[in-house]
């Protein structure tokens, strides 16, 4: 039994292994690329349904695997998520709908823009005389892919750090220094997506996705105060929510944990579900 649990073990953190080092070497593939290397034209770059499929499928697993929602609020911020990446890759590789609706109002036919146009943050840049394209398209992929890869990372080792966590607080890893980072994780997948390749659809849905992360994350922490007491009131006054700042002094601590117990009490909290 022992030896199957190790195996397991080492197949999940082999799986993480994997995922963060590849987008450890998107990133520095990135960093290292010349400027505006990669342009395509519209006709050469738009209309790619296989690569709007393949994308679209890689994220929905890795969101529903490493997430595993299994209660209401959970199912419906994933599928909240799910219409983000559906609608994102969509634009980014099949029909650029935001493009058409913005091109007439700047008076420019939707054919100009090519696979660099179509960053439209670097695009505005350029307009605004800011910075030219070539160096926006490097400037918005170097940090787009930098959130991205620190948010694939806290999504992917706060499951495997979890994954056989059962009935116990899991205070370690990860979790020593934040209490919520796979949704820090997706908030930042969003942010990042939206710098990348802003459309109207996927602005509009982030606020809302963010907002329902952190008010998840706030029922979660209600729930766990109920289910673990003291233990739980103590971690969460000494171990942020979302940002890892440095470690509070032990009189903040005791003063945070004071307050804490004073508003979750399990009156205040009762009929949250067992996570």
């Amino acid at each position: 039994m022992e030896r199957v649990k190790a195996a397991r073990r080492m197949i999940r953190w082999g799986l993480v292994g994997l995922v963060v080092g590849g987008s450890v070497w998107l990133f520095v593939r990135t960093v290292r690329d010349v400027p505006g290397a990669h342009s395509l034209p519209y006709e050469h770059w738009y209309g790619n349904w296989p690569a709007v499929l393949l994308a679209t499928a890689l994220f929905i697993v890795f969101l529903f695997g490493f997430t595993r929602p299994r209660r209401r609020a959970e199912w419906r911020n994933a599928g909240l998520c799910t219409a983000f990446f559906i609608s994102l890759f969509t634009e980014m590789f099949g029909i650029p709908l935001t493009i058409y609706l913005l091109a007439p109002l700047l008076k420019l036919p939707p054919w100009i823009f090519g696979h660099n146009e179509s960053h439209l943050w670097a695009f505005a840049l350029d307009r605004l005389g800011l910075l030219p394209l070539q160096l926006g398209v490097y400037l918005v992929m170097v940090v787009s892919i930098g959130l991205l890869t620190i948010g694939v990372g806290l999504l992917a080792v706060g499951w495997a750090t979890v994954y056989r966590g059962g009935a116990r607080l899991v205070t370690h890893g990860i979790y020593r220094y934040l209490r919520h980072p796979q949704y820090l994780g997706l908030i930042l997948i969003v942010l990042a997506f939206n710098i990348q390749w802003p459309t109207l659809p996927t602005l509009l849905m982030a606020p809302a996705l963010i907002i329902m992360y952190v008010r998840l994350a706030r029922w979660e922490d209600e729930e766990m105060a109920t289910f673990f007491g003291e233990a739980f009131l103590d971690y969460s006054a000494r171990t942020p929510a979302f940002i890892p700042l440095k470690r509070r002094r032990p009189d903040i601590v005791a003063e945070r944990s004071v307050k804490a117990r004073n508003i979750a009490t399990p009156e205040a909290v009762t009929g949250r579900e067992q996570r």
